[in-house]
């Protein structure tokens, strides 16, 4: 099924590799690629929960 989404690739190393697998086949995903957007979406939402922390500590200086 075709897409008009952007692609790109990436390049990980076999330990990475196995610990996106292992994410994938422990919460059952269907592709490694749906697994890694996931991860992507759960590091990116992480990164904006520790800034939004760090700028509430730093308002409460």
């Amino acid at each position: 099924m075709p897409t008009e989404k952007p692609r790109y690739c990436i390049t990980v190393d076999e330990e990475m590799l196995k610990e996106i697998d292992d994410f994938r086949f422990g919460n059952r995903y269907n592709s490694r690629s749906q697994a890694t957007l996931e991860l992507i979406r759960l590091g990116l939402e992480a990164l904006k929960e520790q800034k939004a922390l760090k700028t509430k500590q730093e308002e409460g200086e």
